[in-house]
């Protein structure tokens, strides 16, 4: 499964492992042993979180955030 949303993947030494975040997700993430395995995770999580908005009748956000990095873009 593709994500139409900004992922971000990082190592966090306080947890020792890779966290994979989606911002326009309100409390979306997931963690992992490699960046592989947190990206996988946060894509189930994020399959969940859409399932649940449209269960409660709710539109999922638009996909708006743009890392810093391409804000020359």
């Amino acid at each position: 499964m593709k994500s139409r949303y900004h992922i971000n993947v990082f190592y966090s030494e306080e947890d020792k492992c890779y966290i994979a975040d989606i911002p326009d997700l309100k409390y979306c993430s997931a963690h992992g042993e490699t960046p592989e395995a947190a990206m996988h995770e946060v894509l189930i999580a994020q399959e969940l979180w859409v399932e649940s908005m449209r269960a409660s009748r709710k539109r999922a956000p638009e996909a708006k955030y743009r890392p810093a990095v391409y804000a020359l873009a």
